[in-house]
């Protein structure tokens, strides 16, 4: 089924000129208004991996903070107390404490604490300690709103306190039976240099201190997703090694009434009773092990699968570009035309052929889609991608056991759309970035946030993606490569300086590194977007 030329030409012309900058609030509510659909996590074994490293990930796909900070070591003195935030995800900079309340205290759980690597969800730590993060909602009676933590506190804790998944699943679990959870169902994966864990928590409801949680194991050789649904299923209570669990998880469970005590133990339906996937669960699993012949109307899929393919950094970056191209589920298969070509040869004379053109994205906004289906119905079915134009930032984290920590724990970050900007390299012993990474850029337009370098020049860009990814794509690909090649250069060179006792030499050489390349690319992305704009021009 194919939408008239005459059609697209006109519905270009309307996104065309729909404004870039509207009401903070609206834009993102219209773009994608489920927060159930807010974030991708992906984790990799170690026997899964290419090299042997393990890695998590994850995609903040709404409208939270997006400045980065290094968070320096802290000193406590014991018996002293330190607070539990609430409101922090959505300040402008890091000194920014409008709307943040303090929900209590809690004493300190140790003298010194670590450094991290802090966003709206904090991601990892100088001891290759790291998270990935997705909200997964569930049954909205257990949450208690009166209890003192949310997700992302947690997630500070274990940084600040931790060096092992296993570590921080007991500490964030401890603290928040200890003290109540006050967030939505939340799923953290969890990893360190050896291993990585899935982790679901929830509420117990209103006036129940405590928690609800579950935390699974993904075997070396496997893979595995959390995107916003409840995934773990049946608990091995005897399984020490592989699964941990809130210490009153059967009692509670049996009050909440979602389960007998006599059923085998199945953690999400206690906590949602939802189908334990969706599109984007399907899409990676059934990418990465094609031979299970996994199903889309199945009523489950294996929690984690075993990829035919060592999975590498270069993988997962690709795996969250993912729009579906080439699948039955690619929005924009039915918003096609075939245009006519010519193109000058070297000897001056022109060559004519055909090709068929997609002049809108999967990127295009709700009411863009509901537009086309009024003009034909059906032409654009929605699905949800794992690229998304609303994303705030995202992260692939690798960690090496062969490797000092300094070096070992290397974030691969972005600001704005994955499918569209460039990954930029943060250690676990980077000790600064750059100024402009202080500052959110979601609450109003500001030339001095730095995912305003890549976010202006990728919506010019998907005014007409089928041009303009001609442009942005190599320009991405080259980017990654040059990060993955000088990556290996420095750590090399880093490596060389910790084994001789230089490590704050080390340190400097990769803040260097880290500082280097996020200006070359935040200069470069600026400079694409004259060149988007001439494009624009030259075609019209």
């Amino acid at each position: 089924m194919k939408i008239k030329t005459l059609s697209i030409v006109s519905v270009l012309m309307l996104f065309a000129s729909v404004p870039l900058l509207t009401a903070q609030n609206d834009v993102y509510d219209r773009m994608d208004d489920q927060y159930k659909e807010s974030c991708t996590s992906i984790m990799v074994g170690k026997k899964a991996s290419v090299d042997g490293s393990v890695m998590t990930a994850h995609t903040c796909d709404a409208n939270y903070r997006t400045y980065v900070t290094i968070e320096p070591r802290k000193s406590f003195t014991i018996g002293s107390t330190e607070p539990v935030y609430v409101g922090l995800l959505h300040n402008e900079e890091p000194w920014d404490m409008r709307n943040v309340v303090e929900k209590g205290r809690i004493p300190v759980k140790a003298e010194n604490t670590y450094q991290f690597l802090n966003v709206a969800y904090p991601c990892l730590n100088e001891k290759q300690l790291a998270i990935g993060e997705t909200t997964t909602e569930g049954r909205p009676e257990l949450v208690n709103k009166n209890g003192m933590f949310q997700i992302e506190e947690l997630e500070r804790m274990a940084l600040q306190y931790c060096t092992t998944a296993r570590e921080a699943i007991a500490l964030m679990g401890k603290l928040a039976e200890q003290y109540g959870y006050g967030d939505w169902g939340e799923c953290l994966t969890v990893a360190d240099k050896n291993e990585v864990w899935h982790f679901e928590i929830y509420g117990t409801g209103a006036g129940n201190p405590g928690a609800l949680w579950v935390a699974q194991r993904i075997p070396d050789d496997h893979v595995g997703i959390s995107a916003n649904i409840p995934r773990i299923g049946k608990v091995d209570f005897k399984d020490k090694d592989n699964f941990m669990t809130s210490s009153d998880l059967k009692e509670r469970s049996k009050k909440t009434g979602y389960w007998d005590g006599k059923e085998p133990y199945i953690f999400h339906k206690v906590v949602s009773g939802r189908k334990p996937f969706s599109i984007r669960e399907f899409y990676v699993l059934s990418t990465l092990a094609p031979s299970l012949n996994l199903k889309y109307d199945a009523e489950e899929l294996p929690f984690s699968v075993k990829p035919e393919q060592k999975v590498s950094p270069e993988k997962m970056f690709e795996l969250y570009r993912a729009t579906y191209e080439g699948t039955e589920y690619n929005m924009v298969k039915n918003l096609s035309y075939e245009a006519s070509r010519r193109v000058k040869q070297a000897d001056g004379t022109y060559k004519q052929y055909k090709e068929t053109v997609y002049p809108l994205s999967n990127f295009m906004p709700r009411d863009l889609m509901d537009m086309l289906n009024q003009v034909k119905p059906g032409v654009v079915e929605r699905q949800r991608t794992i690229a998304v134009i609303q994303c705030s930032y995202s992260h692939i984290i690798q960690l090496r056991n062969w490797l000092p920590d300094e070096i070992g724990g290397v974030a691969y970050f972005a600001f704005d759309n994955p499918a569209q900007s460039p990954r930029i390299p943060i250690y676990a012993g980077t000790t600064s970035l750059p100024a402009s990474f202080n500052i959110c850029g979601q609450h109003r337009y500001r030339e001095d946030a730095a995912i305003w370098s890549f976010r202006e020049t990728n919506r010019i860009a998907t005014i007409n993606w089928d041009k303009s990814r001609k442009i942005l794509e190599p320009e991405r690909a080259m980017f990654e490569k040059l990060m993955m090649d000088q990556n290996k250069q420095v750590e090399a060179q880093a490596a060389a300086l910790i084994k001789e006792g230089k490590v704050d030499e080390a340190k400097t050489l990769i803040t260097n590194h880290t500082r280097n390349f996020a200006t070359m690319t935040m200069n470069r992305w600026k400079e694409l977007k004259a060149s988007l704009w001439e494009l624009f021009i030259r075609s019209m």
